[in-house]
């Protein structure tokens, strides 16, 4: 019986390829922006952007534990829609049980809404 090792390694020479064009691209791509970019600094570029209004302090400010906590609220529920969306697609397929499961993690994600509701998380000021 013949080894073919040699055919194997052959069908990945295009996804070799793929990859050196790739590198290459990307190298020439960054080299034509370093040569063609202006490069003259001036104290006014070298500023910290803040949407129009020059920076004037320092730039350390204490933000509220509480933002956080918004922040993580809005997760929580953006997973939520990500597993409730697929399921009301296929929801014919799945059935009655698949309603209950579904019932039981809307009910856990009530519980943690009311939870952060119930000690005054939610209160914006």
């Amino acid at each position: 019986m013949a080894d073919n090792g040699g055919d194997y390694y052959a069908t990945y020479l295009p996804l070799l390829a793929i990859l050196v064009v790739g590198v290459l691209l990307v190298g020439a791509m960054f080299g034509s922006n370093r040569l063609l970019r202006p490069s003259h600094a001036t104290a006014e570029k070298l500023l910290t952007y803040e949407c129009g209004v020059d920076p004037v302090g320092e730039g350390w400010a204490q933000t509220h534990v509480r933002y956080y906590v918004y922040a993580y609220l809005y997760v929580i529920f953006a997973v939520d829609a990500v597993f409730l969306f697929p399921w009301a697609t296929v929801f014919e397929v799945l059935g009655w049980a698949s309603v209950a499961e579904m019932g039981i993690f809307i009910g856990f994600i009530a519980v943690g809404l009311l939870y952060a509701w119930r000690t005054g998380v939610l209160a914006w000021t």
